[in-house]
């Protein structure tokens, strides 16, 4: 039993050996060395030059590199016979870098030759690439399409 009792007075005993557990803060005296107490304001800042949010930005035309011919022949293809219809998915803008017209989507396993269809009946020929979750449009693919950039169109997916 006395050994018990020893140790919380040994713990207790021990907090004097280090002075941060034993200073408390007090009322300042003497002067003061450290940083001073923040000043009120006195004056007006100086302007700050920003620019337009967005100044300097590159348009969707300058990423897209496929030309108007290509974008011409893959609205003008016409529907493959033996097509099959894959399922329908609703579309993103996929990375503006990746250039060519293609469709990134979970509904097929391998790169492979196919066809969307919009709401609106436009039809457009593309490559159809392996994707892992939502489905990502080319910025070509939006374009030929007459879609907008922010829009999340559903479009039916058709392989060959």
């Amino acid at each position: 039993m006395r050994h018990f009792l020893l140790v919380p007075l040994l713990a207790l005993a021990g907090c004097g050996l280090f002075p941060a557990f034993d200073e408390r803060p007090g009322p300042v005296t003497g002067s003061v060395t450290g940083p001073s107490a923040p000043q009120p304001a006195t004056g007006i800042a100086p302007a700050v030059s920003t620019t337009a949010l967005g100044a300097r930005a590159v348009s969707a035309a300058a990423l897209d590199s496929t030309t108007a011919e290509q974008k011409a022949a893959a609205l003008s293809a016409p529907a493959a016979s033996g097509e099959r219809a894959l399922g329908k998915a609703v579309v993103a803008l996929g990375p503006p870098a990746e250039q060519g017209i293609w469709l990134s989507t979970a509904l097929v396993d391998k790169p492979v030759q196919g066809r969307i269809e919009t709401a609106a009946g436009k039809s457009l020929t593309l490559e159809l690439r392996p994707g892992s979750g939502g489905a990502l449009l080319s910025l070509a693919a939006f374009q030929a399409l007459g879609l907008s950039l922010t829009e999340l169109p559903e479009v039916t997916v058709y392989t060959r």
